[in-house]
């Protein structure tokens, strides 16, 4: 198995750089071709996100959700934490705070933590967070 950097993924699904989409696309498509698979950590998610958000991209919620979702489907995307990186994407498509703050809340309850203390008050409402 080889990891992904978020850049490969960005010139995958943006195809913003010819050159590196193509090497991009032959890293992926070689994995599927050999039944490999190639992980895709949650730091690498939180920087997609904040990368096609960005004012280079400027990728509105429901796109960056929908690219988030299209990876979690890929089968050649071996992803870290899957049912935490789901739930957070639910919590993302239908709330107001970052992919990344609600990845943090599922990742530190999976770990036995009672909460999640934040000053983002985005998330006061959100069941696992006390805004302090």
């Amino acid at each position: 198995m080889r990891g992904l950097d978020t850049n490969i993924l960005v010139r995958y699904i943006t195809a913003d750089d010819a050159e590196q989409t193509q090497k991009a696309r032959e890293i992926i498509e070689r994995a599927e071709d050999a039944g490999e698979r190639l992980q895709v950590n949650t730091i690498v998610l939180c920087e997609l996100c904040w990368t096609l958000r960005g004012k280079h991209y400027e990728y509105d919620r429901p796109s960056i959700a929908a690219v988030i979702e299209l990876i979690l489907d890929t089968a050649v995307f071996e992803i870290q934490n899957r049912d935490v990186v789901q739930r957070a994407m639910v919590d993302y498509r239908l709330g107001k705070a970052d992919f990344s703050d609600y990845l943090i809340g599922y990742q530190n309850r999976s770990v036995g933590c009672e909460d999640t203390v934040t000053f983002d008050r985005k998330l006061r409402h959100h069941v696992g967070f006390s805004l302090i």
